[in-house]
């Protein structure tokens, strides 16, 4: 399975599933959960909320609806906003559960953001070398190219680096900030 580090907006993003940093409830409110309700619409919303809540760490499964993708994989890494803040168990279960998640429904791609680390309070350095743990571990049935998405210069480099570190190699990234730029 290849991956990459990606710098934009998930919303704007192609592939076979995009994963959604969600809370337990599944309603999508602000950050990455808000960039995919803006672009796929309500009914991504609705349907999300009707297949929730879930348990901190597990993944449901909706349609797309408007977003360039078939399915948006909700992995509840918080829990419900305002009840309490991410930990690594939390993001690491949701983590593999987005991956087996796609797997199941055999997506060849998938755009992942950084679970935890955003409202949920979640260290990004620490998120992403847990992230990139289970990226580099799980054995894939049916995955190729899961792109990690970011949004900030900064997230980018602190992502980079954290992967980097944890990898004892260079992480391939197909788009350089200038390029990303137009994402946003």
């Amino acid at each position: 399975m290849e991956f990459d580090v990606v710098q934009g907006d998930i919303a704007s993003r192609s592939a076979d599933a995009l994963v959604n940093a969600a809370g337990t409830s599944l309603e999508m409110g602000s950050g990455v959960a808000g960039a995919l309700r803006r672009g796929g619409g309500e009914e991504l919303n609705q349907e999300a909320k009707a297949n929730g809540p879930v348990d901190l760490g597990d993944a449901a499964v909706t349609d797309a609806y408007d977003l360039d993708a078939e399915y948006v994989i909700h992995a509840a890494a918080m829990p419900h906003y305002g009840d309490g803040r991410a930990t690594a168990e939390s993001v690491r279960n949701a983590t593999r559960n987005s991956l087996e998640a796609a797997d199941d429904l055999t997506c060849e791609s998938l755009v992942i953001p950084a679970l935890g680390c955003g409202v949920a309070g979640f260290d990004l350095a620490d998120g992403a070398r847990i992230i990139g743990d289970e990226l580099a571990s799980y054995r894939p049935d049916a995955l190729e190219d899961v792109r990690f998405i970011v949004y900030s210069d900064e997230e980018y480099d602190t992502i980079r680096s954290a992967l980097e570190e944890n990898t004892d190699e260079d992480v391939p990234g197909t788009e350089s900030h200038a390029e990303s730029e137009a994402d946003r």
